[in-house]
């Protein structure tokens, strides 16, 4: 059942303007986390000058790479961790190909800048690059150096092949990587010091960033990704960023957060995000153990602390759901689904196990009934997984690749696309929280108060409970009722009241609403998904519109990109589960859904002045614009962290359990 309220233009509604009014009134804020491990040292800042009490939603990027990476740099980036900061705060930079005398041929810039960011360079051989860069370190004189020098190419597949298939450093990293280790140090430093600099620690609060970096990980011989970021909470950090090098597993790496750094009486703080499950090749949420074993309560309860996120889009395609022509039905699914089911580029098309969230969700309720803790109650983000060192780059309209790909090693810039056809912008995480501070925006990760988007800046809530009044959408105070009454997005439903009531929810979406030079998009429709396991064991799923209209007329021409149609500004539902069952386990989440507009690459086909229809303008480089599997038409969208519902015998782990 649907009571719902929708805006066909784009002023925001009176309830809006009522949250945003409300959220000027200045109270004090405590630390959720500082409640659940009391050890932990909050940071030392000045207080924010605003306070939203019913929290507001902050844009960033939490993966993000710069020459620091192997493969960032061996595609010829020499972005600093300090200059990616500068361009998320809006600055212009420059980028690959580079001239003979260093000038950068290309360059980027941020239409808005971001509320938050994290360098997440690769924990594994970021002393090598070092070392190979650094002409007063030793090793740099090695065969080794010299081949990343001198064939950058070759060098990424024989360092990598090193890291993360035989899990070693280079000879030229010395007796158990100790010279290697040594040069980690100093990226290391530089990418904490770029944090502390550009953190915002004034009363304005205007922007945040954290340490962080990606643990990089294979399974051998899928070519299985099993990559994930890791991001701590204040500047309290290990020596080293543990590696999978060190230790090529998951739970090697929660043991090593555990010891050096959440377990100690140190104040530092760390969570862990999957990404690009869609390339898993179906290990990275096998349901298994890292030894190939059934899940242990054990090992599922430690997966649970520290991964309450996973990255659902990002430049290397979405992994919410799995979409098959004639096979599902959902076909929104088939938004930005990469061809090959790994990242180690087997030709391996991707199936219904290959790691899809949504289906991941839905492992996570079979295995809480099994073993009474679901490890995989993740809450979505999304981010742009840039190896240019550009965060928050995921607009259509000024994609110059993330991966450097189509860039060779000359100083002009090459026709055509930048960047392979399959690939995206990635997208934004967004994060609901009282101020822009470290200690606010962890609280929110940590809490799964969280949601992604594609790129577009739409704003999203979800509220679960179990008796929302059916005109709460006209309320102006329908945020603080729905806190009152129910749990917002990444929570457990409380108990069933009463045996009759059933779940109610509060999904709401506003647009995008853009800058004069780059004006946002009208919304199309508003979902729900919900997945749950019936009595048989089998996991379900539905996908329910709750407000807008599949239907509107809206349209983008390929052939001028111009877009047109009826939209909407503002979306708003009060949904009920006519279909619940008590005794089911289940999860919710929404999916707000644009109108279509111009992807990435169709709008440099159309710049080109390619058609199609005429050989003749298809120039060198524009091939891909006339590939079959070109897809010139995309609807952004916005995932939100799900509500889960369980029923009272099973008992679950909090989110936020130390």
């Amino acid at each position: 059942m649907v009571r719902k309220w929708e805006r066909k233009n784009r002023v925001h509604s009176f309830a809006v303007l009522m949250m945003s009014a409300l959220a000027l009134l200045s109270a004090p804020v405590v630390s959720e986390q500082a409640v659940v491990n009391p050890k932990l040292k909050l940071e030392a800042r000045e207080p924010c000058n605003t306070i939203a009490p019913l929290k507001r939603p902050f844009f960033g990027d939490l993966h993000v790479h710069t020459r620091y990476s192997l493969d960032a740099s061996t595609q010829g980036t020499r972005t600093t961790p300090a200059q990616a900061y500068e361009f998320a705060l809006g600055k212009r930079i420059g980028i690959q190909p580079w001239s003979k005398e260093g000038v950068a041929q290309r360059s980027m810039q941020l239409s808005r800048p971001l509320d938050f960011a994290m360098v997440s360079d690769h924990a594994e051989l970021i002393g090598e690059v070092h070392m190979c860069n650094s002409p007063a370190v030793e090793g740099y004189n090695s065969w080794q150096c010299s081949l990343y020098r001198n064939w950058s190419r070759g060098a990424y597949y024989l360092f990598n092949f090193m890291a993360t298939m035989r899990h070693t450093h280079l000879a030229m990293c010395g007796e158990e990587g100790e010279l290697c280790k040594r040069a980690a140090l100093q990226p290391w430093q530089e990418m904490q010091e770029a944090a502390e600099r550009y953190y915002d620690r004034s009363p304005d609060c205007n922007f945040t960033t954290f340490v962080g970096y990606e643990w990089t990980g294979m399974e051998p011989p899928s070519g299985g990704n099993l990559h994930r970021n890791v991001v701590f909470r204040n500047a309290q950090v290990p020596a080293l960023p543990a590696s999978f090098i060190d230790g090529p597993a998951a739970h090697l790496l929660w043991e090593s957060l555990d010891e050096n750094c959440n377990r100690s009486d140190s104040g530092c703080d760390s969570l862990v995000i999957p990404h690009n499950s869609n390339l898993s090749a179906g290990f990275m949420f096998s349901g298994l153990g890292d030894d190939g074993e059934p899940m242990s309560k054990d090992y599922a309860d430690m997966r649970l602390r520290f991964e309450p996120l996973v990255e659902v889009m990002q430049h290397k395609g979405a992994s919410e759901c799995y979409f098959e022509a004639g096979v599902t039905e959902d076909e929104l699914c088939a938004f930005e689904q990469l061809p090959d089911d790994n990242i180690a580029g087997f030709n391996n098309p991707p199936t219904p196990t290959t790691g899809f969230v949504r289906k991941v969700l839905a492992d996570g309720l079979v295995l809480e009934n099994k073993l009474g803790v679901n490890p995989y109650q993740f809450g979505l983000i999304a981010s742009t997984d840039t190896h240019l060192g550009t965060p928050g780059a995921a607009q259509e309209s000024i994609f110059l690749g993330h991966g450097g790909a189509g860039v060779p090693a000359k100083d002009d810039v090459p026709p055509g696309l930048p960047d392979e056809l399959q690939y995206n912008p990635g997208g934004l995480a967004v994060l609901w929280a009282t101020q822009n501070t470290r200690d606010a925006l962890f609280d929110a990760m940590r809490s799964r108060e969280a949601y992604a988007t594609s790129g577009p800046r739409i704003v999203s809530r979800l509220f679960g409970g179990w008796d929302f009044p059916e005109n709460l959408c006209e309320s102006p105070r329908r945020i603080e009722s729905a806190y009152a009454q129910g749990v917002p997005m990444g929570s457990l439903l409380p108990e069933q009241p009463q045996q009759e009531m059933k779940p109610t929810f509060l999904i709401a979406a506003s647009q995008d609403m853009g800058t004069p030079d780059h004006p946002g998009m009208p919304l199309q429709r508003l979902q729900v998904v919900k997945g749950w396991v019936d009595a048989s064991g089998q996991t379900q799923e539905r996908v329910v519109d709750v407000a807008g209209d599949a239907r509107n007329g809206a349209f983008a021409n390929p052939q001028s990109c111009a877009t047109g149609g009826a939209g909407f500004a503002d979306l708003c539902a009060v949904w009920v589960d006519d279909d619940f069952d008590p005794a089911e386990t289940a999860y919710y989440y929404s999916r707000a859904v644009e109108n279509p507009s111009c992807r990435w690459s169709q709008r440099l086909c159309v710049a080109a002045g390619v058609d199609c229809a005429d050989a003749k303008t298809i120039t060198h480089g524009y091939e891909g614009c006339c590939a079959a599997e070109h897809r010139p038409i995309v609807q952004e969208r916005a995932w939100t962290s799900p509500v889960w519902y369980s029923p009272a015998a099973i008992v679950t782990a909090g989110p936020a359990s130390q």
